[in-house]
């Protein structure tokens, strides 16, 4: 018999940082009836698998790009990587810049085209046309796995957020929010989701903007920041994204700088850009390649200012805080706060009534946005890839149009056992990482040469992603078992939980890619017939010379290229 006890620990309140007046409540209860209805509404636009799975093909370039970023700009990127510049500085910076903007103007030139001209539903889509079934099935169900871990972060963010700000017990906000996203994704499917993300994007810029420019102001700003940084932590330098890479001894995170270009700037970022079917479905829903294109540069501008509202937050709390945080693993002891807490920490300290609803809207709205992209993907990549393929070859598009709904719950469901993972690393972000390497790297590494080089075969393709996938798995294990072996796969004793995954991811990719190209000098192509619109020099590239100068992509990309060069120059 069930303990009624267990329910009241279920639904029990214990206090928060802050009391939330009517203001407050009637933004947050605004939020969820407004999400819900537009799923609602939503739904009599997804009439048909395309309607659903790929939003009929119809977004502008402005709300695929909107997408896009808020896609990623979920609740895993604004706690976690606030939690990380807290333990690292602004190296973590990189994220943004280095691992990221190279990335995603290589997904606007070069590999879009491809996702487009092709019309595949997703990557593993493009694998099966590639090199077959066999290298589908792999990364779809890696795939799979993987968005269903991932939900689980963005799920058990969530539940911090209403721990530290409203003390509301942590099942219990799991089980609501979860549940809202899945509402609203199984009414309206890829088109609620993006018209959802493009409302969370305005919402999360508006409630969390105030934490920089309040804490900027009590501390004097950039350079008064910097100097009290410098004196709260002698000897370490978590001012400058560049300047202590020269040594993984002289920086917090024990990096040197080839594990932030390789494994951060190559490996992970690459491979998550451009082959992490989150994102790229997105912008594969606008109604036309330019429009893809001009979203993806979009995003990436978007993106280079992302920092303002996730890094400088981190490193306010390093001088503003009254008292030191602590790895998740240390979560249960009394009186602790961990390092995953930063982002709603700030925002009780600089958020008063009406604001501070504001605030926690934006990061539900950071939590829904992260989590409805996972439901979504998986949906997708659950139902095209390895569904219909495996299980139930021929069938009407309405029966797959109703398995995109159902498993879309099933993701939601599934993804709340994975939420208590998290609780055993040291941040949200170091295991976010940890899963890009295992994932979507050997990825990127099959789908990049199969792109480029069309002597690249089938069976090349299929182990050579299988190779990626243990390896990663293999040299986790190796510094599992012996922790003396990081100075083997992080060149220094002293790197910590994220420089050891950018490390690994950069390893992994080498591995993958070096079987790929083995095993293809000693199997047979495809021929080049079989090859036209997936490979480079085979696919008639769509000419932009009748386009005006300023409606290129590639001015755009340019110019956004040279925005990005300047930063990493400012905070040299």
């Amino acid at each position: 018999m069930l303990d009624p006890r267990m329910f009241c620990i279920f639904f029990t309140a214990h206090t928060g940082l802050l009391s939330l007046g009517p203001i407050d409540l009637t933004i947050i209860v605004l939020y969820f009836i407004l999400v819900l209805g537009l799923g609602i509404y939503l739904r009599q636009f997804a009439e048909t698998s395309n309607d659903f799975f790929m939003a009929g093909r119809e977004m502008t370039a402005w709300i695929a790009g909107l997408s896009f970023i808020s896609a990623n700009l979920g609740s895993l990127e604004m706690m976690g990587y606030a939690a990380a510049a807290y333990q690292y500085g602004i190296i973590v910076a990189h994220a943004y810049w280095i691992a990221a903007i190279p990335a995603i103007l290589f997904l606007a030139l070069v590999m879009l085209p491809f996702y487009y001209i092709c019309k595949t539903h997703s990557v593993p889509g493009y694998l099966r046309l590639r090199y077959g079934e066999g290298a589908r099935t792999v990364s779809a169900v890696s795939f799979a796995i993987m968005t269903i871990l991932m939900s689980g972060i963005n799920m058990y963010s969530m539940a911090i957020i209403m721990k530290v700000i409203l003390g509301w017990n942590i099942h219990f906000s799991i089980w609501v929010s979860s549940l809202t996203v899945g509402i609203y994704v199984m009414s309206g499917g890829l088109l609620s989701a993006i018209f959802n993300e493009v409302l969370q994007f305005v919402l999360i810029w508006l409630g969390c903007l105030a934490i920089p420019i309040a804490g900027l102001i009590e501390t004097g700003g950039w350079h008064g920041l910097v100097r009290r940084i410098n004196a709260a932590m002698p000897g370490q330098d978590f001012t400058h994204l560049w300047h202590s890479l020269g040594s993984a001894n002289s920086n917090p995170m024990g990096v040197h700088w080839t594990g932030v270009v390789f494994g951060w700037g190559i490996a992970i970022s690459f491979g998550y850009w451009t082959t992490d079917f989150l994102v790229v479905q997105r912008v594969m829903a606008a109604k036309d390649l330019r429009s893809a294109q001009l979203g993806t540069i979009l995003g990436a501008f978007l993106k280079m200012m992302v920092p303002l509202i996730v890094i400088v937050p981190g490193l306010l709390a390093l001088v503003v805080l009254p008292f030191k945080l602590v790895p998740e693993t240390m979560a249960g002891l009394p009186g602790v706060h961990t390092y995953n807490e930063v982002l709603p920490l700030m925002l009780a300290r600089y958020c008063g009534p009406g604001l501070l609803g504001l605030g926690i809207t934006a990061l539900i709205a950071g939590f829904m946005s992260g989590m409805a992209g996972n439901v979504s993907a998986f949906a997708t990549v659950w139902t095209y890839d390895i569904y219909q393929p495996l299980i139930r070859k021929t069938a009407s598009d309405q029966h797959y149009l109703k398995m995109g709904r159902w498993c879309s719950l099933l993701g939601v469901v599934a993804s709340i056992g994975t939420a208590y993972l998290v609780m055993d690393f040291s941040s949200i972000i170091v295991y976010a990482q940890m899963l890009f390497g295992f994932f979507i790297v050997p990825m990127f590494a099959t789908v990049i040469l199969g792109m480029l080089w069309k002597r690249t075969t089938p069976a090349a393709g299929l182990w050579g992603l299988v190779a990626g996938i243990l390896s990663a798995f293999g040299l986790w294990a190796w510094v599992k078992l012996d922790p003396a072996a990081l100075r083997y796969v992080a060149f220094s004793s002293n790197a910590r939980d994220m420089a050891e995954n950018v490390y690994r991811a950069m390893w992994t990719l080498i591995i993958g890619l070096t079987v790929t190209v083995l095993v293809t000098f000693f199997t047979k192509p495809k021929p080049d017939a079989e090859l036209h619109g997936l490979v480079y020099g085979l696919t008639p590239m769509p000419s932009g010379e009748a386009i005006p100068f300023f409606y290129r992509p590639i001015t755009w990309a340019c110019i956004v290229g040279a925005g990005f060069v300047a930063l990493n120059i400012i905070f040299w």
